[in-house]
């Protein structure tokens, strides 16, 4: 099996800054992508940013030139920085992974960890 354990979340002031982290451990034998969506309250859980095993990334347009994912192939971890943020920002974010383990390739997510942009 596959867990995935996020970090960084937290109460950051309007244009403020913080960074995500998202680790996967397990039996893991391919990582075809590793993301971040979000689920602000009373709303559908939406793509933040994803990047696969080759390094493309694509980002949500209400995020692009604000936050930037990267990985470290090594650590089975990908992370977003998130700078100039916004109070619509607010949201539980989950870490997302399609992952292959031995013969068997899902999805994976994390448990969530919520960001809350507020003055």
């Amino acid at each position: 099996q596959v867990q995935l354990a996020e970090s960084g979340g937290g109460l950051v002031q309007p244009g403020g800054s913080l960074r995500l982290s998202c680790a996967a451990s397990g039996s893991i034998s391919s990582i075809y992508t590793m993301g971040w969506y979000r689920q602000a309250p009373g709303k559908q859980r939406d793509l933040v940013a994803t990047t696969t095993g080759g390094g493309v990334t694509n980002y949500a347009d209400s995020v692009k030139g604000r936050f930037t994912i990267s990985k470290d192939n090594a650590k089975n971890t990908v992370y977003l920085q998130m700078d100039s943020l916004k109070p619509e920002d607010t949201a539980v974010y989950y870490c997302y992974g399609d992952i292959r383990v031995r013969t068997r390739r899902g999805d994976y997510w994390g448990q969530g960890t919520q960001v809350t942009v507020s003055s």
